[in-house]
C-alpha cells in the first residue's frame, strides 16, 4: 500500500508534457512547444464572449496567429489539421489582419488544462484558433478549429483536388459555384468528395452515393440544420448549421452543388 501511495505521489508531482505545434509554411518546418508559446513576447490574456467550441464565455492565453505565420502572404492558402483528422481550409488574408476580426492561437497551459467540450470528450487543447470580434468579418464556426496539431501552407483546394470542381461550362454566377465555395468553408474540414480532400473525420459525400440521392429534399435540409433532429445516436459528431451560419440562399446553393456533383463521379 505504501509503495502504491509513493508511486501515486510521484506521478502527481511530475510535470505534464508540453504539446507541440508544427508549422509547415513553405520555408521549412518549425515546431513550437506550448511552454514557448505561453511565454511568447506577444502572448496575452484574451476574453472570448461567445466561444464557438464551448458555447460560453472563455478566457485564454493566446498569441496573435499572424505573429507565427512568417513568410505567409494574404493570397496564400492554409490548412489547420487537428488531432482527430479535422482539416480546416483557410484563406490566409483574414488570419493575417489585425482587425476588425483578429485570429489568435489560444495555448493550453498543461498545468491548467481547459475543460472538456462535453461529457466523455476531451477539451479544445492543446491549440485552438479563436477570434476576437468575429462578427465584424463574418467568421464562420468552421474557422475556429481546435485540438490543432499543425498548420501548413498549401495550394488552393481547386488546384489540389480537381475532382471537387463543378463542370467548367457553368457560368461564374451559377449557384453551384457558390455552393462549391460554401462546401470548402463548411464541409471539407470533415468530409471528402469523390475521394478528394484531406479530412479523415467524416464519410465521403459522393462515393458510393450522394446525400441528395438518399435523402428527400426536406429531410436533407433538416439534417444539415440539425442532424440530431433527424436521427440520434450518442457518437454523432456532425454540428448543425443554423441560419446565422448558413442562410437559406446559401443552403440552396450548397445542396445545388451536392446534386450537381452526384452526376460527376470519377
Amino acid at each position: 500500500m505504501r509503495h502504491c501511495l509513493s508511486l501515486l505521489l510521484l506521478l502527481v508531482s511530475l510535470p505534464l508534457a508540453a504539446a507541440q505545434l508544427t508549422l509547415e509554411l513553405g520555408n521549412g518546418q518549425r515546431q513550437w512547444q506550448s511552454e514557448q508559446l505561453l511565454e511568447h513576447p506577444q502572448a496575452r490574456a484574451i476574453d472570448i464572449p461567445q466561444d464557438v467550441a464551448y458555447k460560453r464565455p472563455m478566457h485564454y492565453r493566446a498569441v496573435p496567429l499572424a505573429t507565427l505565420l512568417e513568410g505567409v502572404k494574404p493570397g496564400d492558402h492554409l490548412q489547420a489539421v487537428a488531432l482527430d483528422g479535422f482539416a480546416a481550409e483557410m484563406p490566409a488574408a483574414p488570419l493575417l489582419q489585425e482587425g476588425p476580426a483578429r485570429a489568435w492561437l489560444a495555448v493550453e497551459d498543461p498545468r491548467q488544462p481547459w475543460p472538456a467540450l462535453a461529457q466523455d470528450k476531451p477539451g479544445a487543447g492543446p491549440f485552438y484558433l479563436v477570434w476576437t470580434d468575429p462578427q465584424a468579418s463574418n467568421i464562420r464556426p468552421e474557422q475556429w478549429p481546435y485540438q490543432i496539431a499543425s498548420i501548413r501552407r498549401l495550394a488552393p483546394v481547386a488546384e489540389r483536388f480537381p475532382a471537387l470542381l463543378p463542370a467548367p461550362e457553368l457560368p461564374a454566377q451559377d449557384p453551384v459555384r457558390q455552393g462549391f465555395a460554401l462546401f470548402q468553408q463548411n464541409c471539407l474540414a470533415c468530409h471528402r468528395l469523390n475521394g478528394a480532400g484531406d479530412a479523415q473525420f467524416g464519410p465521403d459525400l459522393n462515393l458510393p452515393h450522394n446525400p441528395t440521392e438518399y435523402f428527400q429534399p426536406g429531410y436533407l435540409r433538416l439534417y444539415i440544420r440539425d442532424p440530431q433532429s433527424l436521427r440520434q445516436w450518442p457518437q454523432a459528431r456532425m454540428p448543425g448549421f443554423s441560419k446565422d451560419v448558413l442562410s437559406e440562399q446559401e443552403l440552396d446553393a450548397l445542396i445545388a452543388y451536392l446534386g450537381h456533383m452526384a452526376k460527376r463521379r470519377p
